[in-house]
């Protein structure tokens, strides 16, 4: 920005002069730079090469909750709460309501908001006033030849200092045009922090709930171990097994049971995550707690439109703006390279006596303007506009990133779904017949028709099989909300930023 100072006084008729030359200025000046407009929507009609087609599973295999994708379909604000969990509905709300890092970003818009706002005072006068009083003894050396007395005298100032700076090539229209970007991405910023918030928390909720679940399948293996422990026990008491066989069946009792610390110690870390996410010190654990079986996976999942998602993501839409702002700081370089216009004027009042400062006679005013313009400065406001231009083309490519890889997130979680039914139906399978094999074991150990290799393998199988049966459940739901991630949201378009929350959490909004 060029700045003006005004050095000297002004008279009222000519401050109305300058006022209404000022405003021609103003109203006859361009703003130069390019004009920007928004990238238009990828020209992409889905997400994947092939048809959306929705997650399938094998109609001879175990029976699995069923999922189907609605193309064109809108992701509802709440979107967590088609996991239809009230623990988890709570907890999300608490999270919103004290998360700093939501805080923070509302913070951040305030930030932006009043630059942009203090950038726009640019546009008008800049008006000081200054008061000087003083108090002043002549020396006799310049009093006048043959004069012996020295002068003694007060002397009071007051003046009115007025600054102007016609923006005639648009410079201050293109900073405020780039604040007001900055500030937008702000906004979008808190979209997208709100919206990692959620899901990070349901997905944790998912993590815990799956723990608990690998937990309990842990206990449930030990507790089988133990019992065909007993079994070996009794034999070998009664000579019918070996002292061998007790002992590698301690060993793998010993191998189950070292597995469980390992969970739990996860399990609680899980909890102190949840916990800060809630915006709460790890010592005041969150009361909700997480379950599979209390966890519904959601069976219709709207797959937005891929011009629809591209205008709902707030990480785009925070690049986008971010590419408004370099785009308008190429046409605030370019204004710096032209001529510099500077109006400047005072007007006061100066006397001996307070009270004559506004008598006739003693008020005074001047005017004055001026015009620069760089005739060399080593090509410094060049270099400028072209790093300027370079910015722009940065931007431009991040833009350009983050939609490719908004997209790539979509169908991330598109493929994923598509393939965990199989998975959980593959793991259920898995698990029944593991369980099976095992019990079937277990009665034939008691007749004393199998050795304990064979016992041994089928505790282990069912174990993994059980785990990777909690795991691939858990999957399914965390891959769920990855999908609602990856779309953007549910984030309202007619909340207020001054008070989205309300917004968000209110019954007409949970009904979209």
């Amino acid at each position: 920005m060029h700045a003006f100072r005004a050095k000297k006084p002004l008279h009222a008729a000519a401050l109305r002069g300058l006022a209404v030359g000022a405003s021609a200025l103003v109203l006859a000046s361009c703003a130069v730079g390019p004009n920007f407009s928004s990238p238009p929507a990828p020209d992409v009609a889905r997400y994947t090469p092939e048809k959306l087609q929705s997650p399938g599973s094998d109609p001879a295999g175990p029976r699995v909750a069923g999922q189907r994708f609605v193309n064109g379909g809108d992701i509802p604000t709440r979107w967590w709460a088609a996991f239809r969990s009230a623990p988890l509905n709570e907890l999300i709300r608490m999270s919103v309501e004290r998360n700093p890092s939501l805080q923070s970003a509302e913070a951040a818009i305030k930030v932006a908001n009043f630059n942009a706002l203090a950038q726009r005072g640019l546009f008008f006068p800049q008006v000081g006033a200054n008061y000087s009083p003083s108090r002043q003894l002549v020396s006799n050396d310049v009093s006048g030849p043959g004069n012996t007395t020295q002068s003694e005298y007060s002397l009071h100032t007051a003046q009115l200092n007025i600054s102007f700076v016609p923006d005639v090539w648009g410079e201050n229209i293109r900073n405020v045009e780039s604040l007001d970007a900055i500030t937008e991405q702000a906004q979008f910023q808190l979209e997208a922090a709100y919206l990692a918030l959620t899901a990070n928390v349901a997905t944790a909720a998912i993590q815990e709930a799956s723990l608990r679940g690998q937990i309990a399948a842990t206990e449930r293996i030990i507790k089988i171990e133990r019992d065909i422990l007993g079994i070996l026990k009794n034999q070998f008491n009664a000579g019918q097994a070996a002292q061998v066989d007790v002992l590698a069946q301690e060993a793998a009792l010993a191998q189950s049971e070292q597995t469980l610390p390992p969970l739990q110690k996860q399990l609680a870390i899980q909890r102190d995550l949840l916990t800060a996410l809630a915006g709460q010190f790890s010592a005041d654990a969150i009361l909700q707690k997480f379950d599979l079986e209390r966890l519904t996976l959601p069976a219709n999942l709207p797959v937005t439109l891929p011009s629809t998602m591209v205008a709902q993501r707030p990480d785009v839409r925070a690049a986008e703006a971010s590419l408004h702002s370099a785009s308008a700081l190429v046409g605030v370089a370019i204004a710096a390279r032209l001529p510099n216009f500077l109006i400047s004027a005072n007007a006061g009042s100066t006397a001996f006596n307070f009270s004559q400062l506004f008598t006739p006679g003693t008020l005074f005013y001047t005017v004055a303007g001026s015009a620069t313009q760089s005739v060399f400065d080593g090509f410094t406001l060049y270099h400028k506009q072209k790093a300027a231009e370079a910015a722009l083309d940065q931007a431009n490519a991040l833009y350009r990133q983050t939609v490719i890889t908004a997209f790539q997130n979509v169908a991330d979680a598109v493929r994923s779904l598509q393939a965990d039914a199989r998975a959980v139906q593959a793991a259920i399978k898995a698990e029944n017949a593991a369980k099976a094999s095992l019990d079937i074991i277990q009665k034939q150990l008691v007749l004393g028709q199998v050795n304990q290799v064979i016992v041994l393998n089928a505790q282990q199988v069912y174990l993994n099989a059980a785990i990777t049966r909690v795991q691939a459940v858990a999957t399914r739901l965390s891959d769920t909300a990855a999908l609602f991630l990856a779309l953007g949201g549910g984030w309202p378009t007619d909340c207020p930023t001054s008070d989205w929350r309300s917004c968000v959490f209110e019954s007409r909004v949970a009904s979209k």
